[in-house]
């Protein structure tokens, strides 16, 4: 938690300023950081505190805060800020590694800040927030921001990973940390470079060619089936595809927690476990998308599994049919679901060779039972 200022502490002219019975126009033109007499850090910190406000000078205290002049802020950023106040800078200067990297080198900089800034910064200041080991593992959810963080570097995000697993740290806020601990266990991780790397620039071209494809999972899939009923890769998905192939596990892992709905579709049926179970427990994953892949036939036993064991997505009635169908989907899920189902679907699996003996028995028995 960010402390609060002590006014009291505070110049007295800064004091006059934040006094609610000051004039208005006195507060109107410190929102504009104009306060004569004060010196750059405390004219900042009146800024701040304004921003705080309701009243008409609020507002344009924040305007102020995120173009503030040059003289202004470098004179404060000379200065031993407050943690409010830098609390209250960072976002409005998050994707600046000129400023960013004077506001992370103060030295009571709150972790809360660098939390939040590593969340939604620039490629440049996730390498700057990256570089300083002992604040991560003093705060490990600056290390999970990084990472969830789509402008964060590939070879940033291996690097900050294998940090927590020599530490031992558990990482809640990565949903498939788990997968990612193992995968990075299994390459050698490079030293922080200066510019991107190639595995730099191949996850960030795999991102951009999965957000321009033109795709809509409720209206299609990314596979399709050919002559012999087997899954094969559309032909428009075939450029992601080929970038997909050419990354590592751990790569392959992060593009399925962050891409677009086409590379978790990719993922998903990915021959990796470490990387298909991954890509369903992505926190971007679409009932659609969920539909689709749980009537796949090359898709894992895991992938199915988890699906089963969201609530929310079983409560969608052609997943629990796809799952009751796929040959894939273990006996004791499928036999569980073969009760949700209505007559016309049990008695069509009743009578299937495309489903496995034991589910066309279990269809029938409840066929059997509503009869009675």
């Amino acid at each position: 938690m960010i402390p609060a200022i002590d006014v009291t502490k505070l110049p007295p002219a800064a004091q006059k300023i934040l006094d609610p019975s000051s004039p208005p126009q006195l507060r109107a033109a410190a929102a504009r950081a104009v306060a004569p007499g004060l010196r750059p850090a405390d004219l900042l910190v009146v800024v701040a505190l304004l921003s705080e406000g309701t009243d008409p000078a609020a507002e344009t205290a924040r305007q102020t805060l995120a173009k503030l002049p040059a003289p202004i802020l470098n004179g404060a950023l000379s200065a031993d800020l407050d943690p409010f106040v830098l609390h209250k800078l960072a976002p409005a200067y998050v994707d600046n590694a000129g400023v960013m990297e004077r506001l992370l080198a103060q030295p009571r900089i709150a972790l809360e800040t660098v939390e939040d800034a590593a969340s939604r910064c620039s490629e440049l200041v996730a390498e700057l927030i990256a570089v300083n080991e002992q604040r991560m593992l003093a705060h490990p959810p600056i290390i999970e921001k990084l990472y969830m963080n789509k402008a964060t570097r590939m070879s940033t995000a291996d690097r900050i990973i294998e940090i927590a697993v020599r530490n031992k740290l558990e990482l809640t806020g990565i949903p498939a940390y788990k997968e990612v601990a193992i995968a990075i266990g299994m390459e050698l991780i490079e030293e922080r470079q200066a510019e991107p790397t190639p595995y730099d620039v191949l996850f960030r071209e795999t991102l951009d060619e999965g957000e321009k494809v033109d795709f809509n999972p409720a209206a299609e899939d990314t596979h399709v089936l050919d002559d012999e009923g087997d899954e094969k890769v559309a032909a428009k998905f075939l450029p992601l595809y080929a970038k997909i192939a050419k990354m590592t596990i751990a790569q392959r892992i992060r593009t399925a927690m962050l891409g677009s709905a086409a590379d978790r579709l990719i993922l998903m049926r990915d021959g990796n476990r470490l990387v298909a179970s991954a890509a369903i427990r992505s926190p971007l994953v679409q009932e659609p998308e969920v539909v689709r892949v749980s009537a796949s036939r090359v898709i894992s036993e895991e992938v199915l599994r988890t699906i089963s064991q969201n609530k929310e997505w079983v409560r969608n009635y052609q997943v629990k049919l796809n799952l009751v169908q796929n040959p894939r989907c273990p006996f004791p899920i499928a036999a569980r679901l073969v009760s949700y189902l209505r007559e016309s679907e049990l008695k069509t699996i009743a009578k299937s060779k495309n489903v496995t003996g034991p589910i066309a028995q279990a269809a029938k028995q409840q066929l059997n039972r509503k009869a009675k």
